[in-house]
């Protein structure tokens, strides 16, 4: 199956979403975009329950319900949850554009209008493709002004790709780049943050997560399925030094998060009994005047 790790992460949020009437995440379009992915999923996560709970017997929808919310939707529902109320909040400081990089089968501009921001997805061209196709086989309707980017990331022409796609440099600006640290070797990944700080206005902003160096189960369990999928994980961060890489590349640390605080503020609330995943930290960081 194509873009996997895009599916994957597309499902645990539909999953999420129709089996809880408080989600951590509402994500009310992502099943319609997998359509009868969607089943096909299920299915294959709950055939392979031994790798989540070895050991465990019973029906599938009970294998379904161990696999995703005990691994797979954690890290999915937090980074969502956190990436989106930090837009709102950097919305109502000004911010006019909204950058996705890595976009995947994000579903932001099909479930969220927001009144004078523009949206911009940058993502791999076949994944956007298949992307635009799966929207018009919904017949699910765009709710914000969205344009999309095909471009490879670690190729330095996506700046000139993004501006050709109506990219004002001079407005606050709203990056996430959710899951994207795992993929990229720590080379890469500043030189990605130094072209977006040269692009980025003062007082623009961007929201991530990433390994550190103490991780759990769960992270390295996530570690696997990447790799299975053909999509190896390659950097770890301790806090202080991606605080360093940051204000070298341009930003301030304006809030850092850990599994405690996570869980504390969007999953408390919602699950008593999810948590999220221990060995990930979630930054907020702002473009700093020079």
């Amino acid at each position: 199956m194509e873009n996997l790790t895009a599916k994957i992460s597309c499902f645990a949020r539909a999953y999420h979403y129709k089996t809880n009437e408080r989600p951590i995440f509402g994500d009310s379009a992502a099943a319609a975009l997998l359509a009868r992915d969607y089943d096909a999923i299920a299915a294959h996560i709950a055939q392979g329950i031994q790798f989540f709970a070895p050991g465990f017997t019973g029906s599938a929808d009970e294998a379904l319900k161990i696999a995703v919310d005990g691994q797979l939707s954690p890290s999915v529902l937090g980074r969502s949850a956190f990436a989106e109320q930090c837009l709102t909040n950097e919305v109502r400081l000004g911010c006019r554009q909204y950058v996705l990089f890595a976009a995947g089968y994000d579903t932001f501009a099909l479930r969220a209008p927001v009144q004078g921001l523009r949206v911009y997805e940058l993502d791999q061209p076949g994944l956007i493709e298949d992307k635009k196709r799966r929207i018009e086989r919904s017949g699910i309707e765009e709710k914000a002004a969205v344009e999309y980017v095909p471009c490879d990331l670690a190729d330095a022409g996506w700046t000139t790709l993004l501006h050709g796609a109506g990219f004002r440099p001079g407005d606050k600006s709203f990056g996430s780049l959710l899951g994207l640290s795992y993929y990229l070797d720590s080379k890469a990944f500043r030189v990605l943050l130094r072209s977006i700080s040269d692009l980025w206005s003062d007082g623009s902003a961007i929201c991530f997560d990433y390994q550190t160096t103490d991780g759990s189960g769960e992270t390295r369990r996530n570690e696997q399925l990447a790799g299975a999928a053909g999509e190896s994980m390659k950097a770890k961060y301790t806090a202080a030094g991606m605080e360093k890489m940051l204000a070298d590349c341009g930003f301030l640390i304006y809030e850092q998060l850990d599994d405690e605080e996570m869980t504390k503020r969007y999953f408390a609330p919602c699950r008593g009994d999810m948590r999220a995943p221990k060995g990930v930290n979630y930054v907020l960081a702002v473009k700093k005047r020079v």
